[in-house]
């Protein structure tokens, strides 16, 4: 009995001793990402496995990217989840953020209507692509909202010479993902979207073009300056980095999507 009772006293020791280290003093982390990685569904499936190992809550606010790196600039976020380099690079440059740390990527794809009128399919790159899309006046709806979808559009137009802005055959939505996606389907667009949210979205549109190089979207995390702001929560910030960067993260990120979707939707790049 004596033997059992002291068994007992040890585990509940443990029991307490694990709890403490789960504490923490600044428990709430403000993460402020793109659509395309919650509307995914990728952040609902990470975000209570981080929770469980580390003793953080997350706060998610999600918008285009050129949106959720601005809450950065304000001091509304502690960590940005984004895919636009140029601007994360302008964002750091400015003082508002130190390290960039890509850290995983998926493709945009190109979709459509099923009877393809301006020969899409078969396109060797995004580029030839849009090029077609062009020169058949073919409506193109695009997300038009500063994000880095729409960033990573513009980059293709411009890559062959076109403004699109303006065009009667181009209709800008001004919009998430998932909103230009519905407007691509009831207009009998083309679209251009990352992969992840068009499985996720309901929608009649055909996958026309997928994994092309110009079309490959890398991921970065960005933890705020304590600098710029020292009130923020810098430990949370660095505490969800590592745990995204970790080993069990990087083989939950691979798994995503497999057993949904048959097929691996985000891809790792290694930190060093």
């Amino acid at each position: 009995m004596k033997k059992l009772s002291v068994l007992l006293i040890v585990g509940v020791m443990l029991f307490s001793l694990a709890a403490c280290a789960k504490q923490v003093e600044n428990p709430v982390i403000r993460l402020s990402t793109t659509t395309s990685v919650n509307d995914s569904g990728l952040m609902a499936y990470l975000q209570p496995e981080f929770e469980k190992d580390t003793g953080y809550k997350l706060e998610i606010t999600s918008a285009g990217t050129g949106a959720a790196i601005e809450k950065g600039r304000t001091g509304d976020a502690d960590v940005l989840l984004v895919h636009a380099k140029a601007s994360e690079e302008e964002f750091i440059g400015e003082g508002y953020g130190e390290v960039r740390v890509p850290f995983m990527y998926n493709y945009f794809v190109i979709v459509g209507p099923e009877a393809d009128p301006a020969g899409v399919k078969g396109s060797t790159t995004a580029a030839e692509a849009f090029q077609k899309i062009a020169d058949a006046q073919a409506t193109f709806v695009s997300r038009g909202d500063d994000s880095g979808t729409h960033k990573a559009e513009l980059k293709i137009w411009s890559s062959i010479g076109i403004d699109p802005t303006g065009q009667p055959w181009y209709v800008s939505v001004g919009d998430s993902m998932g909103k230009t996606l519905t407007v691509g389907d009831e207009m009998g667009g083309y679209v251009f979207t990352d992969k992840a949210t068009y499985l996720a979205h309901d929608n009649s549109l055909s996958l026309l073009l997928e994994e092309t190089e110009d079309m490959k979207n890398t991921y970065s995390l960005i933890a705020i300056s304590p600098q710029r702001y020292p009130d923020n929560n810098t430990e949370g910030a660095q505490a969800f980095i590592e745990w995204m960067t970790s080993e069990k993260a990087s083989k939950l990120i691979e798994s995503y999507g497999v057993e949904q979707y048959g097929e691996q939707l985000f891809f790792v790049i290694p930190v060093e």
